[in-house]
């Protein structure tokens, strides 16, 4: 039987990193196992839910590259196929409609906790016949009143609830809309899922499902719950700790490979691996291989593993993410050769694509002003009569290539006997506007002549040539 996972999120707010890595262990099982991805958004609340969560969770799978073979399916359309199925279990004797009021609810629960027992629905309505006049009934399924039901969980083991401490579900509320946990059970069961990889926060509704599953003539598919994510202080992680829209990570400037990298060793490890390749999760992963652990979510390790897939990434295919970052500081280019030389020049000492972007700004706009500080140390006399002298130089270079004006400037320092750096800092400010830059050689190939000697002119009027 083929594999088929699904990924099941609630639009009711942005997907985050717990969400995004649950997403991710369903989707590299179904890949490594030749199987199917489906995508379903469960949005039975319609209170809370938005079309722009769910958009927003669209295009946060869209920036990670887990593509879905099947959906995205939507639970808002399925309710004529939830009623039919209410009116087959309720044929069949496995649920029942409950017209037990708010109120008496209510006295149940507080007699039950003045007790000091576990507030649960009794079954008052289990097996009656008849109706309360005026009272719009909820429909319960009726669970086993015996027995115990064993998740044998993929990840924690063989899990034991007892029937007796699960009381009768509600499936359907009084005014007809079937709840969630029915809604999951015959998704799961239409969509013909074979493995349910969710957060362990699930694990309690497992049991109820599972004989709902049952009740409807269907088995229960294998179940592997994952392990939360906390913070660096051991807390549920929060907004504070990165609990943020995956698409905040985008803006940020990490690579999607990066941050899936990172998410896949949250729980799961090969060895004392660290740098995996999309290839290689697809390749190495197994949901058996989850710790039951929680794991901490670190920022820092995550910067260091996006410098890493920055480092080894082909530089052509950060061409379009630098692109991506540019524009949203207002700068664009079509030219995919020169945002090529910048990756390479510029990958070593940037940690995020975003502060590649900034960092690159003045290959694109010429500074508006030069960092007072560093003219004041660096255009001394002596540094504008070798930087005009490096210019007559330049303008006169048949070749522009790195290797021709590295050499073109060393011979400038070393025929006045400095120091390379007594003439590059000059240039450097001069064309960036600070003194961090590439290797300035790269730096003026990458800029090209005449924006180079535009710049290194403009800088020589303002300072005061010799």
């Amino acid at each position: 039987m083929s594999v088929r996972t699904r990924f099941a999120p609630s639009p009711t707010g942005f997907l985050h990193i717990g969400g995004l890595r649950t997403a991710l262990f369903c989707w590299l099982y179904a890949r490594r196992h030749g199987g199917q991805f489906v995508l379903r958004i469960e949005d039975t609340d319609l209170e809370r839910s938005t079309e722009a969560a769910i958009q927003q969770i669209l295009d946060g799978m869209q920036w990670a590259g887990l593509d879905h073979d099947e959906g995205p399916f939507y639970q808002t359309q399925r309710f004529d196929r939830y009623k039919e199925v209410i009116g087959q279990l309720l044929a069949s004797g496995h649920a029942y409609r409950c017209y037990s009021t708010k109120e008496e609810l209510a006295q149940l629960r507080a007699d039950q906790m003045a007790r000091g027992e576990k507030p649960r629905y009794d079954g008052r309505w289990r097996d009656r016949t008849d109706a309360a006049p005026d009272v719009p009934p909820v429909i319960r399924f009726k669970n086993p009143l015996h027995g115990q039901v064993v998740v044998h969980d993929v990840v924690h083991g063989s899990v034991v609830f007892q029937n007796s401490e699960l009381d009768d579900l509600i499936i359907a509320r009084s005014d007809g809309t079937p709840t969630y946990n029915f809604c999951v059970v015959v998704d799961d069961m239409d969509m013909r899922i074979t493995h349910v990889i969710r957060g362990d926060d699930h694990l309690n509704n497992t049991p109820r499902q599972m004989n709902m599953l049952i009740a409807l003539g269907y088995p229960p598919p294998v179940y592997a719950h994952l392990p939360m994510i906390l913070g660096p202080d051991g807390t549920k992680l929060s907004k504070r700790h990165g609990a943020v829209s995956v698409l905040q990570y985008q803006d940020e400037g990490f690579l999607a490979e990066a941050v899936l990298n990172y998410l896949v060793r949250l729980g799961w490890s090969h060895g004392d691996e660290e740098y995996f390749s999309i290839e290689d999760m697809v390749r190495l992963f197994d949901i058996a291989d989850v710790n039951k652990s929680a794991s901490v979510f670190d920022v820092n390790k995550l910067t260091w593993l996006n410098q890493q897939h920055m480092m080894r990434s082909p530089a052509a295919s950060l061409v379009p993410v630098l692109r991506w970052n540019l524009s949203r500081a207002g700068l664009s280019t079509e030219d995919d050769a020169r945002l090529e030389r910048i990756v390479l020049a510029q990958r070593e000492r940037s940690k995020t694509m975003r502060e590649m972007a900034d960092n690159s700004a003045f290959f694109f706009r010429p500074p508006s002003a030069y960092d007072e500080k560093a003219v004041r140390k660096h255009v001394t006399p002596e540094a504008l009569a070798l930087l005009a002298e490096a210019c007559l130089k330049l303008e006169a270079l048949a070749d522009w290539s790195a290797p021709a004006i590295h050499e073109l400037i060393n011979g400038v320092a070393l025929g006045r006997g400095v120091a390379l750096g007594k003439l590059a800092q000059p240039i450097r400010l001069a064309v960036c506007g600070g003194t961090i830059s590439p290797p300035i050689d790269a730096t003026l190939e990458i800029l090209g002549r005449e924006e180079s000697l535009s710049r290194l002119r403009q800088a020589q009027g303002l300072w005061g040539a010799v």
